[in-house]
């Protein structure tokens, strides 16, 4: 959304400012959720940066639902072969792109491409709230979706890389909150008071940034 893209630029300002990225550090891909952008991301990228992070942001569309989560995949996978090549990187996927950088994984290739895996308040068994509408990625994001179901299957494979999954019991947009958890992750439950707190408040971005380095 505008309104959260505008709040993290504006928290961003508050932050360590960006040093020259380390080589010697993979790079770290960052994935909106639904209604969003590449921009929603920006303290977090902020905070990474200050690290000696590359950083990426991609924006993904249609994202309001009407492309199939699969289609956006495609698109991640797409942007990441163009700016970040054969490098081996990190990625971070929240709410809804917790579900496409998931697919890009199982089902692209991308899972031996990656050091770290993270995701924050992502659907990952589905959530209530997409019941509220009625194109296909809100489908696709209902608990018990023949989506969900297929990459249900395989999603062993993620136990090959660390994989570490947020998200906070206080959740209204992921119901219900546990939804979250998955046997194949280190599952860390934090008292955030938001959906969108785990890319705005810097106590939940130093979590994720601490996953991607521990």
């Amino acid at each position: 959304m505008k309104l959260v893209a505008f709040i993290a630029k504006m928290l961003a300002r508050l932050d360590a400012p960006a040093v020259a990225p380390d080589p010697a550090l993979p790079p770290v891909v960052l994935v909106h959720g639904i209604f969003s952008s590449g921009n929603d991301m920006e303290r977090l990228a902020r905070h990474l940066r200050s690290q000696g992070r590359e950083v990426f942001q991609p924006t993904l569309t249609p994202n309001g639902g009407h492309s199939r989560l699969e289609d956006l995949a495609q698109q991640l996978s797409g942007f990441i072969a163009e700016k970040v090549g054969e490098r081996r990187f990190d990625l971070v996927g929240f709410s809804m792109g917790g579900l496409i950088t998931r697919f890009f994984l199982q089902r692209l290739g991308g899972i031996g491409k990656i050091g770290r895996f993270v995701t924050m308040a992502a659907p990952h068994c589905g959530t209530h709230t997409a019941r509220l509408g009625g194109l296909p990625g809100w489908v696709q994001m209902r608990p018990g979706s023949e989506f969900l179901r297929d990459i249900a299957s395989d999603a062993d494979v993620l136990r090959a890389v660390p994989f570490t999954s947020f998200y906070t019991p206080l959740d209204t947009i992921i119901v219900p909150a546990r939804s979250s958890e998955m046997p194949q992750a280190r599952n860390v439950r934090m008292w955030a008071a938001l959906h969108p707190s785990f890319i705005l408040e810097r106590r939940c971005i130093r979590a994720v940034a601490a996953a991607l380095r521990d």
